[in-house]
């Protein structure tokens, strides 16, 4: 084989791997410079990333700008509700969708792909009209947002359930029935716990568009201010660092969940193996 020809074949069974990297770098660039200006010093500077001096104050005192914690707390409460209620109401109509023929499946299954392909400020202007016709025009805040994300995120996770649902094989609960196994014992001791990570998969999904969300949020406040209003307020006068510290924190907590829960998927193989 040429000298030619055995460039030519490593650059071939390389490339997918280098292609790989560079995507992955791409998308880790803007978190490490969230992470790094996290401990930025910009006071007495208006370019607030320009790097100006190391320090770990931002870190120390994250609530140091008024309203931050108060707006991350919002943010999370909304979050932790709007999940909980999108995941039990989108796993039921999940099951539904995916276990029982009914009249109108098929336009139930098309109308749930609305959310998700219209643009959130169609979905935002909708609720907003809807609440203003209802007589919550002058109510606008914590409930009308909750609402507003419990709309958007029960599609996520109709789609993740039941995508879930699914590839899950038949003969396994046909198999604890033939067992003498009750349709309750059936669900509880081998369809959940196969369900259970497509459920959790929702979940977090669900609680990261919940928690990101910025113009249905926007729109349906009122004079409630969410963590990304109030990064977006902040913004005309110069972020102050303390929200790459929030930013960078929850980064940690994501990344900690997925490690934690792929460290203990393995060892569960690990253990069945042996």
């Amino acid at each position: 084989m040429s000298p030619l020809q055995r460039v030519g074949r490593w650059i071939g069974d390389h490339v997918v791997l280098a292609l790989g990297v560079l995507v992955i770098v791409y998308l880790v660039v803007p978190i490490a410079i969230v992470a790094l200006m996290s401990f930025n010093d910009s006071s007495g500077s208006r370019n607030v990333y320009k790097f100006q001096e190391f320090t770990v104050s931002n870190w120390a005192n994250p609530c140091k700008p008024e309203g931050l914690c108060d707006a991350v707390s919002t943010s999370i409460q909304i979050g932790l509700l709007a999940t909980l209620v999108a995941t039990i109401l989108g796993t039921l109509a999940a099951f539904a969708l995916a276990r029982h023929t009914f009249r109108g499946r098929s336009s139930a299954n098309m109308l749930i792909f609305l959310p998700m392909a219209s643009p959130e400020i169609v979905m935002g202007s909708s609720l907003l009209a809807l609440f203003v016709a209802g007589g919550l025009g002058g109510q606008l805040g914590f409930w009308t947002i909750f609402v507003a994300h419990v709309m958007f995120c029960l599609s996520f996770v109709i789609i993740t359930v039941k995508a879930r649902l699914s590839g899950l094989d038949d003969n396994l609960e046909q198999a604890a029935m033939d067992l003498y196994a009750t349709e309750a014992q059936t669900f509880w001791r081998v369809t959940f716990p196969l369900v259970f990570p497509g459920i959790l998969a929702a979940a977090l999904l669900s609680f990261s568009l919940s928690f990101d969300d910025f113009i249905i949020s926007n729109l349906n406040a009122g004079q409630t201010v969410t963590f990304p209003m109030f990064v977006w307020g902040a913004a005309q006068r110069g972020v102050p660092m303390q929200v790459n510290v929030i930013g960078t924190a929850m980064f940690v907590i994501a990344l900690t969940l997925v490690l934690v829960g792929g460290w203990n998927q393995r060892r569960r193989a690990t253990a069945k193996a042996a």
